[in-house]
């Protein structure tokens, strides 16, 4: 039997809201990757101070799209700029509504002249199939889910990265001396062992790295190479509960709502979409509740993407987004954590990471809302990234998080269920300095 379609639960629950409001929502976990090795702490350390391998290969979605028509819906249907684009060569991509509003990023590899990779959440891969489909593009789509909805069988491609300040160290010790110079965000062919692949210069943590992506079949003889060349550089490998907090010091937001809910001309989508979907499973909880889903959605110059948003060429969502230039209210910051209150609420955390939307408040007035909250081992802290009214954006500035679960529909939204405040401070995005200042040089 068909599931549900995304429409027909929204129509069945009365509201956006009612389908993806879910209180005390775990984070997701890593399918196949055990949560830790030498334990998160360690691991998160080791991007910081030496080098770390993160298996990638089993929590994203890939999608690859080819054909003549390709390159031509990958541009009407994203804001990116498509010229000198090489083969080769990735881009954060950024598709949005046509009121501008983002559906999600995610990772565009050109993969050949008339083939490309999508990567990351599929959110993004959704909109693109859709668009695919519906729009008789002269392309084929291939889907390979993550590892915990594969129906059967192994990843089609695996991704291995290695970052830290050791990471170059190490690819110089695997490959027998430093590979070609290669640009961020661009990769180059490498051999090991008999096996080709890509080396992809990208790293997750804000520090410097490779990210190395092949077939499958020389997935274990590749891995196992890392792991042997990295015993001399006390390499770690990161399990799923640092990874998962990887972001937060680099800037990244992970999970911004799809701007997909709401609008009537989207209505279509929406009955294509299950309720299956990562739309419609992909949990909101927080001290922040709003009865409009819209309350919760991102414009991609929020998120700082503004430098991959291009005016050359028309697309869905142009207009919108040229209107919005300059104009945005928000800004992305960091929010750390007041040592005495983050003591007196938390006590000694084991470990903390959520995606809930927390509220962020000047006297007692939302300014801002939480996107990813973690603790920090190497610092002793935690951070919180997350978008913040421009006037309260400059570093230094104090304000109260808001820590707490909203029940959700049938609640008063501005109504207090027993949560606890914390004071924090705006601290720049990224928060880390290499990625804040260097990481795009190296």
């Amino acid at each position: 039997m068909k599931p549900k379609s995304l429409q027909q639960a929204i129509d069945d629950a009365g509201s956006p809201m009612g389908v993806v409001w879910k209180p005390d929502a775990k984070a997701w976990s890593v399918p196949v990757i055990a949560p830790e090795y030498a334990g998160w702490r360690a691991e998160q350390a080791a991007w910081r101070d030496g080098v770390a391998l993160s298996d990638l290969s089993h929590h994203m979605w890939d999608l690859w799209i080819e054909g003549p028509g390709a390159l031509r819906l990958l541009k009407d249907y994203s804001a990116n700029n498509y010229e000198n684009f090489v083969v080769g060569q990735a881009k954060q991509f950024v598709p949005v509504t046509a009121r501008g509003n983002l559906i999600t990023d995610g990772i565009l590899m050109r993969d050949g002249e008339e083939r490309f990779n999508l990567s990351g959440v599929p959110a993004s891969q959704s909109w693109i199939r859709y668009q695919g489909e519906k729009g008789g593009y002269d392309v084929a789509m291939k889907v390979d889910p993550d590892s915990g909805l594969r129906k059967e069988g192994d990843p089609l491609i695996f991704r291995f990265q290695i970052q830290g300040p050791l990471a170059m160290a190490l690819s110089e010790k695997l490959f027998g001396g430093p590979l070609p110079s290669t640009k961020f965000f661009h990769s180059t062919p490498v051999e090991l062992g008999g096996a080709h692949f890509r080396a992809f210069r990208h790293g997750m943590a804000g520090m410097p790295g490779y990210e190395f992506i092949g077939d499958w079949k020389d997935a274990a003889a590749v891995k196992e190479a890392i792991l042997q060349a990295g015993e001399e550089f006390g390499l770690h490998h990161v399990g799923g509960k640092a990874y998962y907090t990887n972001g937060i010091e680099s800037g990244w937001i992970p999970t911004p709502t799809p701007g997909v809910f709401t609008d009537p001309e989207l209505r279509d989508y929406r009955e294509w979409l299950s309720v299956f979907s990562y739309e419609g499973q992909k949990p909101l909880h927080g001290s922040f509740y709003s009865d409009n889903i819209e309350d919760y959605y991102v414009s991609p110059f929020e998120l700082g993407y503004g430098k991959s948003i291009s005016f050359t060429h028309d697309y869905l969502g142009r207009e919108a987004l040229e209107k919005a230039k300059g104009e945005h209210r928000r800004r992305k910051v960091t929010f750390v954590f007041d040592e005495a209150d983050l003591a007196r609420v938390f006590g000694q955390p084991d470990y903390l990471n959520t995606y809930g939307r927390y509220r962020v408040e000047k006297d007692g007035k939302m300014v801002g809302m939480s996107f990813q909250t973690g603790l920090i081992g190497p610092l002793n802290t935690i951070l919180s990234l997350g978008l913040v009214d421009k006037e309260y954006a400059a570093p230094g500035t104090q304000l109260e998080f808001v820590w707490g679960e909203h029940p959700g529909p049938g609640h008063d939204a501005g109504g207090d269920f027993g949560f606890q405040r914390l004071k924090v401070t705006v601290a720049p995005s990224p928060y880390n300095d290499h990625a804040r200042g260097d990481y795009r040089r190296d």
